[in-house]
Formats: structure tokens, sequence, C-alpha cells
């Protein structure tokens, strides 16, 4: 795995042995920082289940102001702050070793887009999509993007207050991109990709 794109690009990550974690492939990460392009510089990026800290990574690299990574894995943790050290990323980075349900709360700023990245099937991006709809951080200008098995259903989103704007399929996930419900009901979020 490596950085695709910015200052660090080309720059090879340390990953995690084993099954615990399941780094986005280079493929899928270059069409999902594609359709971000214009919403990364100066951003506040929030990247839960970080895993190896992959995404957030290229978002620093690509120009976002700062990055959080949550990742309760020590281990993980631990290659995250290596990454971070060699792509020389660190100063504009903070790294939570926690359960991404309850590390959202100790994130300072507010993030201009939230992506995670939970195991797949496991239930988790609906109880952190609740955790962020009780949130005052998250605004009607945060995106938040979930990459889950192509089976995963996001019916339940609207009654939380969020709104599906775009919907990017692969072969056996996704990526889900919402926000919250404007007032304007009339309005398109979706030409903003």
């Amino acid at each position: 795995m490596r950085v695709i794109a910015g200052t660090a690009r080309s720059l090879p990550l340390k990953t995690s042995e084993g099954k615990d974690t399941r780094p986005t492939t280079d493929r899928i990460k270059e069409t999902l920082f594609n359709m971000l392009q214009s919403h990364i510089p100066g951003c506040v990026f929030v990247d839960l289940f970080s895993g190896s800290g992959g995404i957030g990574i290229e978002a620093l690299s690509r120009g976002a102001k700062s990055a959080y990574f949550v990742e309760s894995d020590r281990n993980a943790t631990k290659n995250i702050r290596d990454n971070l050290a060699f792509t020389r990323l660190a100063d504009r980075a903070v790294v939570l070793q926690e359960d991404a349900r309850r590390a959202f709360y100790k994130i300072k700023e507010v993030p201009d887009i939230v992506f995670m990245d939970p195991p797949y099937n496991s239930g988790l991006e609906q109880e952190i999509l609740e955790v962020l709809a009780k949130s005052r951080q998250i605004t009607e200008e945060t995106m938040i993007v979930v990459e889950a098995s192509l089976k995963t259903d996001f019916s339940y989103v609207e009654r939380w207050g969020f709104q599906i704007i775009k919907e990017k399929c692969y072969k056996t996930n996704k990526h889900m991109f919402m926000r919250r419900n404007t007032q304007d009901e009339d309005s398109d979020l979706s030409g903003q990709f």
C-alpha cells in the first residue's frame, strides 16, 4: 500500500498483519479521492477505523489542514504513528487509540469530512452514524463517507437526519456519501460531485 498523490506521493505505508485490518486498495482509494478532490484542501479530516491510516494520510498528503486517526487496535495505532512519521505528516495529525463510538467526543475541531471503514457487516456504521446524528460538530456542510459491503442497507439514515447524496459501487464494496438533511428539501447536493 502506498500514498497515491500529493506531498507524500508514492511513499509505502506499513500495514498490520492478519485479518483485523483490511486496507482500502489503491484503485478504490484513488477513485474515492478523485470524487473528494475539491473538498480536501484545507479541510479537517476524520478517519474512523483507521487501520494503517492510509485514507487519512492520503488526505493530509493532498492538502488537508489536519486529520484525526481513530483506531482501537494497539498495533495498528503504532503503524499509523510510524506511517505519519515516515511521510512527515505527523505535525498535522492527531492519533486516538480509542473505540470509534467514544472517540468522536475527543475531536476538538469541526470536521469537514468524516470517513469510516468499519468491519464489513458488523453494524458498526449504524452505531457510529447514530453518534454523529447527535453530535453538534456534524453540520450540514460535513461530508460523511462510509465504506461498506455491497449488501449493507442504509435505508435508515433519513430517520437520523442524513441524506444520501451519492453511492459508488465497486465489485465487493461501496462508498456511501451523505450529509445532514438541509432545511430546503429541494436542494440538490449531488451536484457537488
